[in-house]
């Protein structure tokens, strides 16, 4: 290494090449500032909390020792490491189906009455259910355009598909909830 390193200032692309020639400090610069985001998405694509962290102690590994092979003409560093943290997350799924919700998961408002705390009780379940039962690709689009709030483009570039199909994936998955939960529990669309 040369002289001091502005890592705090210094772009991701710049980062991980340090990090290819060997710089463990640009690539902790790295994971201190997309570690949270990653851990999020692994979260809501894996709601096993130490198997998320794994998943994506797994990322940053892969993103460390190919960081030699990124190149920020073809893709931005958050795309690149969020498409390894989402097909992770998809093979994860693959093979082992996810844990039921934690119990602290339906924590209840003591002011509401009985019968509206079961009922919300009862949709939140129903959602949860719902949402478990779309394809892992599906429940990927939704989490990073709705919970991250990527654009189309970018989720697109995150799954590896165009964005016309993260549209379809998002129109089928929204279309399956719709039919699955306004019927049964007389939701209203918003």
């Amino acid at each position: 290494m040369t002289g001091q390193r502005a890592y705090a200032d210094a772009p991701e692309a710049k980062l991980l090449s340090w990090s290819a020639d060997g710089d463990r400090r640009a690539f902790d610069e790295i994971v201190t500032r997309h570690g949270p985001f990653a851990l999020r998405v692994a979260l809501r694509l894996v709601p096993d909390p130490p198997t998320a962290e794994e998943v994506v102690q797994e990322a940053m590994v892969r993103a460390w020792s190919q960081a030699s092979r990124f190149d920020p003409d073809r893709a931005r560093f958050t795309t690149w490491l969020y498409r390894i943290v989402v097909n992770l997350c998809i093979d994860q799924r693959r093979r082992l189906r996810p844990d039921p919700m934690p119990d602290d998961f339906d924590t209840m408002d003591p002011v509401a009455g009985a019968d509206e705390m079961m009922q919300a009780n009862e949709r939140r379940a129903a959602l949860v259910g719902a949402l478990k039962e779309l394809p892992v690709t599906q429940r990927a689009a939704m989490t990073l355009v709705y919970d991250e709030g990527l654009s189309g483009a970018e989720a697109a570039r995150v799954l590896g598909v165009s964005a016309k199909a993260v549209e379809r994936l998002l129109a089928r998955a929204r279309t399956y909830l719709r039919e699955r939960l306004v019927p049964e529990h007389d939701w209203k669309e918003t």
